[in-house]
């Protein structure tokens, strides 16, 4: 299949290094724009860290989130299980007063029990049973979640399955985890806002940086369907998909 040269040259444009958590690269350039959330995570965060005496940001990524909290509490703690975010975000976050702790299992935090009186995760996986051991009792727990129905779109397009190990990760399934792990919930709302993509080497660029959406992602096993987006963007502006958020504020009991 003959492909444009425009196609070619947005291919090649996706080679920029992706660090910490960070799509400023495509979003900050309007290449990627993502249809608004019915909640705010950092408004609900925010009034809740300033009260917090003991908080942990679990799967700050490079920090870029945590750091914009300050003042944080007298104890202030994040975790991260992605080894190369770790030296970014220890970089970023020491000189704040941050301590960062690097895990490998969810299940076997290497922190002590009832630590915290706050626990923030946006995006991350967890253990429900986990976060209620390191909790303190009246604590509170608060996490944004990306659902197992996010962006099927791309997958349909790249004749990709959904994984299976999120497909039914949803708004439900997380708060019966959560109700049956010693917590009650305070707070729950699901959305499924639309995301753009307004050239192919931006999408590219995000399926890269997120390799659970098509696992062992190259742009030369999809070079067809990728084209196909690509023709599509061309006629129509761009490639809408669906993204899957939720999110739960919950107490511990």
């Amino acid at each position: 299949m003959k492909q444009d040269t425009a196609f070619l040259q947005l291919l090649n444009d996706t080679h920029k290094h992706f660090s910490g958590w960070d799509f400023s690269f495509i979003s900050a350039t309007g290449r990627m724009q993502e249809e608004l959330l019915p909640w705010s995570y950092g408004s609900i965060i925010i009034p809740l860290i300033r009260k917090s005496s003991s908080a942990l940001d679990m799967g700050t990524g490079g920090g870029e989130f945590l750091s914009k909290l300050l003042p944080f509490p007298p104890l202030i703690t994040a975790t991260e299980g992605y080894p190369p975010n770790v030296p970014i975000a220890k970089q970023r976050l020491e000189p704040l007063g941050v301590k960062v702790v690097e895990f490998g299992d969810d299940h076997k935090l290497p922190l002590d029990s009832a630590s915290f009186d706050l626990i923030i995760n946006k995006h991350d996986s967890y253990s429900p049973r986990e976060v209620r051991r390191i909790i303190a009792d009246s604590g509170i727990f608060v996490t944004q979640q990306v659902g197992g129905q996010d962006c099927t779109e791309i997958n349909k397009m790249l004749g990709v399955p959904l994984n299976e190990e999120y497909n039914g990760w949803c708004l439900q399934s997380a708060v019966d985890d959560l109700e049956n792990n010693g917590f009650k919930i305070e707070y729950s709302n699901e959305a499924y806002p639309a995301q753009r993509f307004y050239d192919i080497g931006a999408l590219v660029y995000y399926l890269k940086a997120i390799p659970w959406q098509v696992p062992n992602f190259d742009i030369y096993s999809y070079r067809e369907p990728l084209y196909e987006i690509h023709n599509r963007i061309q006629t129509e502006g761009f490639f809408e998909v669906k993204q899957h958020r939720f999110i739960l504020m919950a107490t511990a009991l």
